[in-house]
């Protein structure tokens, strides 16, 4: 590993050939930690004039993301009240943050520990799931976005995908992460269901029609 990913002088730097050597180990960003590496790779190293730009941009915005409340959504008067949230939210935002959400501390906790336990698996155990096929619903990988993203981030990731709600099926998810991901895909996908209902009816629809949609 320390092998395949040398210093390299601002002449003679090949991005792409340390991109492909990172990228072929299929061990991820673990794998470099694990191999005893003493220096940050380049290709992990942002442009000077992006990090820059970011801190130009951070310091002269002050941005407060919209917060919608769900508790309460059961009764009539905090429902049209949170409808009418959602729809702000969405106009003039784009996107907002839930709160009082439904899904229990103790299965986002375990979700995030399990996840954990799953990158501190072996790299055998691991290169099962490795894939870049975007059509997997579950995959492992580090940065999704190698070969296009001006740096690459300093992360690995297990991705699972449910193209239109369909149950995922329990052998394709890592044994030691199994139980706390399926647990945590039930009420994540509660929550999504509820969403479709809520922006259902900020358009002025039915609550069932966004996923009636196929």
């Amino acid at each position: 590993m320390k092998d395949s990913l040398p210093e390299a002088t601002t002449q003679s730097y090949d991005r792409i050939k340390d991109l492909k050597a990172f990228d072929e180990t299929k061990a991820g960003v673990k794998g470099l930690i694990d191999s005893g590496i003493r220096n940050i790779p380049r290709i992990f190293i942002r442009p000077s004039d992006e990090i820059a730009a970011d801190q130009k941009y951070s310091n002269n915005t002050q941005l407060h993301i919209p917060v919608i409340d769900l508790s309460g959504i059961g009764e009539d008067d905090k429902h049209k009240k949170i409808v009418g949230q959602v729809k702000r939210a969405s106009k003039d935002w784009g996107f907002f943050q839930l709160v009082n959400h439904g899904i229990s501390e103790n299965v986002l906790e375990g979700m995030m520990d399990g996840i954990k336990r799953f990158h501190e698996e072996d790299a055998d155990v691991k290169l099962g799931f490795h894939s870049r096929d975007l059509m997997k619903n579950v995959k492992y990988s580090s940065n999704v976005d190698l070969y296009r993203s001006t740096a690459a981030n300093w992360r690995d990731s297990l991705t699972v995908s449910l193209p239109n709600f369909d149950p995922i099926e329990p052998l394709d998810l890592p044994l030691i992460c199994r139980d706390s991901t399926i647990e945590y895909i039930n009420e994540a996908t509660k929550l999504a269901q509820t969403l479709l209902e809520l922006l259902s009816e900020a358009l002025g629809l039915k609550p069932e029609h966004l996923a009636s949609i196929e």
